[in-house]
Parts: C-alpha cells; sequence; structure tokens
C-alpha cells in the first residue's frame, strides 16, 4: 500500500478542498489493505458454479454478481483456472463502467481504449458471442497483452485494432450501438495500490489529460449510431477528467443526455459544483470513492444519443461487409473441423498470410487499418494439413470436440503440460478412448490447450511463450 507522505503536495491540497468534511476518511483509506478481486467469466462458467469449484475465499462485489473480492494471500494467476480463462484478475472498481454499458448479443459495440482487456472481457460476456465486439488500443504493446486476454477468454466474436480514434471514426461513422470510453487518466484512482502512479502525477498531466480526453469523445461521439450508449470512465478524481470532462462534451454536442440510472449502494453522485458552469444534470454521473466502497475509485458517466435507428436499418448491408474466402481456399480447416469438431463454425473465414481467421458476421473491410486480431484465430494452414491454433483451443468445450483428455486441476500433470511436457496415453480421463491425433486437454473439464496422442503419448502443444516452470 501507498504510504500518504508519498502522495504529492498539490493532489492533497486539491481533495481536501474538494472533499472537506469527508477528506479525513480518504485519507483513512490509505491504511486499509487492498482488496483484490476477480470477474468469473460466463462464457466458460457461471458464478455459483465456479464458488463450489474454486479454491479461493471469495466475497461478492456488490455492483456486479460475477465480481468477486479474494484474499491478497491467495495467488489465481498461478493454478490451471485462470489459463482456462475462467475468471480475469480485476480491480473491482474497475467492474462497473462495463457493468452499466449493458451489451446485448447481436448488437455492434466498441471498446475504445482497451487495454489491458478487463472491460473488454466482460463486454463479451453480456454479448454471449454473438454480434459484433471490437476492441481498440492506441500503444501497440497494450494491444498485445490485450488481444492475449481476448484469447485467453475464449471470445470469438472481438477484433482487436491497434488505431488512434481518429483513424477508426473515419471507418467506422454511426456504426455501433454502444461504446465504452475507459479514458486514458491522471490515474488518481490507483495511487493507493500503485506508488509509481504518485510519481507521474502532476497538473500538469491533468491538463493534459483532460485535453486528450476530449479528443476521444469527439471520435466515439462521432462512431455511435442514434439512439446509441456511450458509457465514459476514468480512474481518476480530478473534476477537470470528469464532471468537467462531460459538462464539455454536452457543450459541444447538445444531442446527448445524461441518463438517470439506479446508483448501488456506496457510490456518489456527480458533483456539478466543482466545475465551472457545471449543468444540474451532471448529478447523474458517478463517483466511486475509497472511503466508500471496497474499490480503488472510479468515475462513470451514461449517454444516450438522440434519435433511433430501426432495426433494418441497423443491420450490414452485404455488400458493405468483409469479403471472405472460397471453399476451397479453406478446405484443409473443414476438413479438420469435420475430423475433430462436433460444431460447424459460423462466420467469415478471411486470411492472413498462412494464418485462418474466422470474422464476427457483419464485419466491415479492415484494410489500412492496423488489425491484431481479425476475429477468432482458427490455425494456421500448412500444406495439405490444418494445424489449429491455441485460441481455438480456448474458445472450445469438451462437448464441441471428438477427442479431449481431462486431467484434475491439482494435478502433476496440468501443471506439467501447462510446463510443456508429454504425458502417457494411460494418463487423464478420455471423452472417446481410442482416438489418435488431436485432444482437447481440460483442466476439471475446462480447456486450457491442445495435445496430438500418437504412438501411446500426448505430444504437447500449448503455446512455448506461455510455458512457465509451474509446481503442484
Amino acid at each position: 500500500m501507498t504510504d500518504v507522505k508519498q502522495l504529492p503536495e498539490a493532489f492533497l491540497k486539491e481533495m481536501e478542498q474538494l472533499l472537506g468534511d469527508e477528506y479525513e476518511a480518504y485519507i483513512k483509506s490509505y491504511e486499509e489493505a487492498w482488496k483484490p478481486g476477480l470477474r468469473v467469466n460466463t462464457l466458460k462458467i457461471m458464478p455459483e458454479e465456479f464458488k463450489n469449484l474454486s479454491h479461493l475465499e471469495l466475497t461478492p462485489v456488490d455492483w456486479t454478481e460475477k465480481g468477486f473480492y479474494y484474499e491478497d494471500t491467495e495467488r489465481p494467476a498461478r493454478h490451471p483456472f485462470y489459463y482456462a480463462g475462467l475468471y480475469y484478475l480485476q480491480e473491482p472498481s474497475a467492474m462497473a463502467p462495463a457493468q452499466f454499458l449493458q451489451a446485448r448479443p447481436g448488437e455492434r459495440v466498441l471498446d475504445l481504449c482497451a487495454a489491458p482487456g478487463g472491460k473488454s472481457t466482460q463486454i463479451a460476456a453480456q454479448m454471449k458471442g454473438g454480434g459484433l465486439l471490437v476492441c481498440n488500443e492506441i500503444h501497440p504493446a497494450r494491444a498485445k497483452i490485450l488481444s492475449e486476454n481476448i484469447e485467453r477468454m475464449g471470445i470469438r466474436n472481438a477484433v482487436v485494432t491497434n488505431e488512434t480514434p481518429e483513424r477508426l471514426a473515419e471507418r467506422f461513422s454511426g456504426f455501433f450501438d454502444r461504446i465504452l470510453v475507459d479514458a486514458p487518466c491522471s490515474g488518481e484512482g490507483m495511487f493507493r495500490k500503485n506508488e509509481e502512479a504518485c510519481g507521474e502525477w502532476s497538473l500538469e498531466n491533468v491538463e493534459m489529460c483532460a485535453e486528450r480526453q476530449d479528443t476521444i469523445l469527439d471520435s466515439a461521439q462521432q462512431m455511435l449510431r442514434s439512439g446509441g450508449l456511450l458509457v465514459y470512465s476514468t480512474c481518476t478524481f480530478s473534476p477537470q477528467e470528469n464532471e468537467g470532462s462531460i459538462n464539455r462534451f454536452l457543450d459541444r454536442f447538445p444531442d446527448f443526455t445524461l441518463v438517470n440510472v439506479d446508483m448501488p449502494e456506496g457510490f456518489a453522485a456527480g458533483r456539478p459544483d466543482w466545475v465551472p458552469g457545471g449543468r444540474e444534470e451532471l448529478v447523474r454521473t458517478m463517483r466511486l470513492w475509497p472511503h466508500k466502497i471496497r474499490g480503488e475509485g472510479h468515475f462513470l458517466a451514461v449517454l444516450k444519443k438522440e434519435g433511433s435507428v430501426s432495426e433494418t436499418e441497423r443491420m450490414p448491408v452485404r455488400r458493405d461487409g468483409i469479403k471472405g474466402l472460397s471453399v476451397k481456399e479453406y478446405a484443409d480447416y473443414l476438413e479438420f473441423e469435420k475430423q475433430y469438431l462436433t460444431i460447424r463454425q459460423e462466420g467469415i473465414f478471411i486470411a492472413f498470410g498462412d494464418q485462418l481467421y474466422l470474422a464476427p458476421q457483419g464485419m466491415p473491410p479492415l484494410k489500412g487499418l492496423k488489425v491484431l486480431r481479425p476475429g477468432l484465430h482458427l490455425g494456421t494452414r500448412k500444406k495439405n494439413r490444418f494445424e489449429p491454433s491455441h485460441a481455438l483451443a480456448l474458445a472450445l468445450k469438451p462437448e464441441e470436440v471428438r477427442f479431449s483428455c481431462d486431467l484434475p486441476s491439482d494435478s502433476r500433470e496440468i501443471y506439467g503440460y501447462l510446463n510443456g511436457e508429454t504425458f502417457r496415453e494411460d494418463v487423464g480421463v478420455y471423452r472417446e478412448e481410442g482416438g489418435k491425433g488431436w485432444h482437447l486437454i481440460t483442466a476439471d473439464g475446462y480447456s486450457v490447450g491442445w495435445g496430438k496422442l500418437a504412438g501411446g503419448i500426448m505430444k504437447n502443444h500449448y503455446p512455448k511463450g506461455l510455458r512457465k516452470n509451474w509446481s503442484c
């Protein structure tokens, strides 16, 4: 935990001014232990099932039924369930913005500032595999992490881009039903658990962040359809970046209104009096304070764009969609699917070199954009054969494959598999005995990767870049 003495003096002075009688309670929150959280991935498992299965001591997060606190002494990132994508480690207050976005199956949704992926994966779970989710991150290294987390959670309908908001706005004008802007900010809500955030803070940085937020919101509104929903959030306490950003946005775009939502217990209303010319409806924005909830702090606002679009008008025009491969061009995959899967994949087959992807239906052309993941990575097209990807394994359930091998989540064998080791055919429980070739390897029934059975040995196809020297 960060010592109060490490907090910037100018920040403390401003907080004392803003909070008044609450200031002491806020400062005292720095003495309290940080409570880490995780969110259950409902694409793979329901919260009650996970609670019964998990080894963790879990306490529910009040504002989402999928979120839980766990003890700081526990290490959920060292368990096979983490690599199976059953949960995402996420600060509890950061679970709130996507909760209020309430994305639905079949919609077009954009997470504009998406890395490292907590909110994107939460949105994907809401969409239940239906519709199109575009996850964007401007910084290449962070975009890579975002793509990896999308893969780990087994998400099939997500596209990951590495673009500026302005470039996306040129391509996706009026395209999305819902947009989340979890904007880059001065990070005051991270001070309790992150000493480095304190060192990076300055009044000049607050000003710079506010200007950048205005620019990002300008692009976001351009991409939202009439009647669409925009959720804006930050992990800072600065009025200039919070109520101020929304006030300036409404000045520029009067066709937006703040939605009046039910606030969970402990959430505080926004403060119009903290910004010059603050309009009264800013009380509909929400503040999460560490001295009022068990979380580090957040700000969020739910905005709606005037107008509406009929379902017919909203549907993509066929000629505007991305052009897929011919059946002949992915025939090797179809042979793999016929031999090893019990389902038929639906979507648009596209190729990036020798890599085969399944793009979500309704995806527009991506030519000219920096794309890290144009959909579900199916695998590699090789001469006369197809090799399935790790992403495909994590997106599949045991009942969706012909052959699988289940290992106990607390066994030496599953940790050995995650380390890259092979194992004998007589290890594990098989879905279908006697099957040769590709097997989905599972931990207590949840997919973690591929193995290939030959000559009585299960060859390990867990990606080398993910292998660690785990011990059971």
